[in-house]
């Protein structure tokens, strides 16, 4: 692979890590979430110090690297943990329990440790690990040993993520990447969970070999979700209503190769009405016929003006593309240029819009929370083939009941129906599994319908 094309190599190993692939580093169990691209020149910052990601170049997805010090200071060293590292816990509980000792004599007066700040600074300049200074803070301690077996196992956790931090290499996908956002920046994908995505990605037929007409405005979420489904098979159409196309940064996220990105494509709602009416077959017919009582229009029309250029306003997600979090560093480097994935969402040709015009789009899949659904159903079902199925994503109920509604006036569909999804994350300890204390209660909703022919409403019949 050439310098001066920076494309990611088709029969590159997807299961390792290679220079300028996206990662998404997990920092201390979850404690930060960082998206980095990999290149000679990419840093990381953890605490008051920054550390060099070049170790991670080479390395099988789901490395776990851990802060140690090294010949030239700390560095980010691989390491590989017991299979199973909670054994010894739970041989432990049986005994403790015996015991019946608990932590109600013990009082947090700031008193128990006896080694100093400076101490622990002393073994640090003298080449002590993170686990040499963990044994020492333990040695030093007057109640570590009254403590159950549980507690004691937090105070281990707790002092290695201060003094020896632990960040493991996650390949960024579609889970992974919906879950960091999620928990970092619900905001920028419309508070999109996981398990929602997945209904929509279900609920949208998602299917090798089909073409997709998406609405992404959750910043390339969906649009990627959808790519990554289709393997690249199929096409993904990222539409736009208005002037402006929405932003796709999170794609370039997904490390996709030639053959999906070629699959990935852009056009406005405008280019698909432009080719119908140059068609002759449709000339006649290209006026639109309107109720005046329902204001509903009784044809397949060119979406009006005004909603047009409100819609153009709506604004773009910000840039998102090298990371979650702005305390991961990227700095200035030559490589940095020519290691940027291969680019997605290039404009659609003529004929690929008058294919889809002619036969229709295989499903429909909207997750768009600053637009009106209505008007954007209203324009985006007639271009769907009859029979295919569509799923719209929204944070609340009441849009998607008004456009439900609209679509049994106008018998557009059938098979209406709103979805809640709903999802419970568990703690899986020995001996401790229970439901998360703290967890999500809300994923938004879900419409889905199938579209159907309805000569009352479109009386134009495709040819």
């Amino acid at each position: 692979m050439s310098e001066n094309k920076p494309r990611v190599d088709p029969v590159q190993d997807q299961r390792v890590t290679w220079e300028g692939c996206s990662v998404l580093l997990d920092i201390n169990d979850g404690d930060r979430l960082v998206f980095a691209r990999l290149n000679q020149g990419s840093t990381l910052k953890i605490g008051n110090k920054t550390y060099s990601l070049k170790p991670l170049v080479g390395c099988p997805f789901g490395s776990l690297f851990q802060v140690d010090n090294g010949p030239k200071g700390s560095v980010l060293w691989r390491v590989t943990l017991p299979s199973q590292e909670g054994n010894h816990v739970q041989g432990k509980g049986s005994s403790e329990s015996q015991e019946s000792r608990d932590n109600r004599a013990l009082v947090d007066n700031n008193q128990a440790q006896t080694l100093t700040g400076d101490d622990i600074e002393a073994l640090r300049k003298e080449g002590a690990t993170g686990e040499e200074i963990i044994e020492a803070l333990i040695a030093n301690s007057s109640t570590f040993e009254k403590k159950t077996t549980f507690s004691q196992e937090k105070y281990r956790i707790k002092k290695q993520k201060k003094y020896a931090p632990r960040v493991l290499v996650r390949k960024p996908v579609t889970r992974t990447i919906c879950e960091a956002y999620f928990k970092k920046y619900p905001n920028r994908t419309g508070c999109l969970r996981v398990d929602a995505l997945s209904l929509l990605l279900s609920m949208g037929n998602v299917a090798a070999h089909s073409d997709i007409l998406v609405v992404d405005m959750v910043g390339g979420l969906l649009t990627g979700a959808v790519a990554e489904r289709l393997g690249g098979s199929g096409y993904v159409c990222n539409t736009q209503i208005g002037a402006k196309p929405y932003s796709m940064d999170i794609v370039r996220m997904f490390n996709f190769n030639d053959d999906i990105c070629t699959r990935i494509v852009r056009s406005s709602l405008n280019d698909f009405y432009s080719v119908e009416k140059n068609m002759p077959e449709e000339s006649n017919n290209g006026s639109n016929v309107c109720n005046a009582d329902t204001q509903h229009c009784q044809s397949e029309e060119i979406p009006h003006e005004d909603s047009i250029s409100e819609n153009a306003d709506v604004k773009i997600p910000p840039s998102e593309i090298e990371m979650v979090d702005a305390t991961c560093e990227i700095r200035s480097s030559p490589v940095l240029k020519t290691c940027k994935s291969a680019k997605a969402g290039e404009k659609a040709s003529e004929e690929m819009i008058r294919t889809w015009r002619e036969n229709g789009f295989s499903s429909l899949i909207v997750a768009a929370p600053e637009l009106d659904i209505c008007k954007v159903v209203k324009d985006l079902v007639p271009l769907l083939a009859y029979s295919a199925p569509f799923a719209i994503y929204h944070q609340y109920l009441q849009p998607l009941a008004t456009c439900m509604h609209y679509l049994q006036i106008e018998k557009m569909a059938i098979g209406l129906q709103i979805s809640e999804p709903w999802l419970r994350e568990y703690q899986v300890l020995p001996s401790r599994t229970h439901p998360f204390m703290q967890m999500s209660a809300f994923g938004g909703y879900i419409l889905s319908g199938t579209r159907i022919c309805n000569p009352l409403t479109s009386p134009q019949e495709k040819q």
